[in-house]
């Protein structure tokens, strides 16, 4: 978009302070897999989603309980209860909309 080369060694902050964006995509992605793990956590019962999410998988079904957990610095069966709650959830989850990587 700006045709910078890549040897003019320029930070990703300060690309996307000339571009004017002040939301990362990472950040936006997080929101909307914690707000997916809301979801998943209010529906009733043992749903397939949320045996996914809970049971411990090898390989890649286990990474995103990983980053729900490392995003909240907490245990997932914990965010499964307060994910079932509509007034406690979402005043986890917009704390990732600031604009800033929580993964930095």
């Amino acid at each position: 978009m700006l045709r910078i080369p890549w040897t003019a060694h320029r930070t990703n902050a300060s690309i996307l302070r000339q571009l004017k964006i002040n939301r990362r995509l990472s950040a936006a992605c997080l929101q909307r897999i914690l707000e997916y793990f809301g979801h998943i956590a209010r529906r009733d019962g043992d749903n397939l989603e949320k045996i996914v999410v809970t049971t411990k998988w090898k390989r890649s079904l286990i990474r995103w309980s990983d980053q729900i957990r490392t995003a909240l610095n907490t245990k997932v069966h914990i965010d499964l209860q307060v994910a079932k709650s509509r007034v406690n959830w979402p005043k986890i989850v917009p704390k990732f909309d600031s604009g800033h990587d929580p993964q930095q």
